[in-house]
């Protein structure tokens, strides 16, 4: 949400010297700028999104490590208790 509104705004600041260029060759060179910023913010949304992904994906496998850590620290405990008992 943050990577989206500092692209915007890089945008608007874009647009808003774009106005006040005097000639077409600065107007060119700013419409350049602007599509090569867009071009980065869409590259990083990219990420960001995959990165996202991945952690999720990161978070699931640990959630599952974690409950099978504690199954098979709930059988040792069950098989030690049971060799206490005899």
């Amino acid at each position: 949400m943050t990577n989206r509104f500092m692209m915007t705004s890089a945008a608007v600041g874009l647009l808003l010297a774009l106005g006040a260029c005097s000639n077409s060759n600065e107007m060119d060179a700013m419409k350049s700028q602007i599509a090569s910023a867009q071009a980065t913010a869409n590259a990083a949304d990219q990420k960001a999104t995959q990165a996202l992904a991945e952690a999720q994906a990161a978070s699931a496998a640990a959630d599952l490590a974690a409950a099978d850590a504690a199954e098979a620290s709930r059988k040792a405990d069950e098989i030690f208790r049971a060799g206490l008992r005899k």
